[in-house]
């Protein structure tokens, strides 16, 4: 299936000259959404992972897709704020600032291998502090996993660089 063909591809948003990869239009074609689902399971079904982890929030979509094929514990980690309980933070620069994102203290334990996941990686920031805060728990990071990467915005350099194992669908050129 090619899933170039079911991304959306909004230009100038949200600002001018991001070519945005809108991938809702993959998510409500019902053959496409099972495809990637399929697809990540093959991949991942017999890899030593014990957790999946996906970032918010269409990490989320993802993610605990996957985890019930795989029959698999999910762990959310999301921004700063939005979970109840005890949580441990990693916090990340943006392109006009920073932010944060946060993690249940207790969800991964000590040594657990956890597969990360999102739909986009562009900078590789978010994905960066979510590496970060599964060793703060004592868990291992068997692979990063994305729908899409920009391999011109250089995220995937980033996480060769320190030496973050990744794994795309597909990639877009551009930003």
């Amino acid at each position: 299936m090619d899933l170039k063909k079911v991304i959306r591809t909004i230009p100038n948003f949200p600002k001018d000259g991001i070519m945005f990869r809108d991938i809702t239009t993959l998510l409500s074609n019902g053959e496409a959404f099972h495809y990637v689902i399929n697809k990540l399971a093959d991949r991942y079904r017999n890899s030593p992972v014990d957790l999946i982890a996906g970032i918010e929030s269409r990490g989320f979509i993802f993610g605990a897709a996957l985890a019930h094929q795989l029959q698999m514990g999910f762990v959310p980690i999301r921004k700063k704020g939005k979970l109840p309980g005890e949580v441990i933070q990693e916090s990340y620069n943006l392109e006009y600032g920073s932010d944060s994102i946060e993690v249940h203290l207790g969800a991964i334990g000590q040594g657990q291998k956890v597969l990360l996941i999102d739909d986009l990686m562009a900078t590789g920031g978010t994905i960066i502090a979510a590496h970060n805060l599964v060793i703060k728990t004592g868990g291992f990071v068997h692979e990063a996993c994305f729908l899409v990467d920009l391999p011109e915005v250089g995220g995937g350099k980033k996480l060769k660089e320190l030496g973050i194992p990744y794994y795309a669908m597909l990639e877009f050129d551009g930003e």
